[in-house]
């Protein structure tokens, strides 16, 4: 690696942890911001909707275990034939 290499990673360190540590201290760095989470004011400022779990039937819940148990029996048959 040439000298010249190592000093510019050197920088471009510096410059990161700079940055960390303008985050860290709750400064600006005049950046925009492009990528990431959204400020924590912006976030608060936003109430969170709230998903609702979809409640199976008890006919429902036969239905799919029924079709699961099938599906599982079709592969273990194909499995059975592959082994032989």
């Amino acid at each position: 690696m040439q000298v010249s290499e190592i000093l510019s990673e050197i920088d471009n360190e510096i410059a990161r942890l700079q940055e960390a540590r303008r985050l860290l201290a709750g400064e600006s760095s005049g950046a925009t911001r492009t990528r990431g989470r959204k400020p924590a004011a912006a976030a608060a400022a936003a109430p969170k909707k709230r998903r609702r779990r979809r409640k199976l039937t008890p006919e429902g819940r036969k239905k799919l275990s029924e079709a699961l148990k099938a599906r599982w029996a079709e592969r273990k048959k194909k499995a059975a034939k592959a082994a032989k």
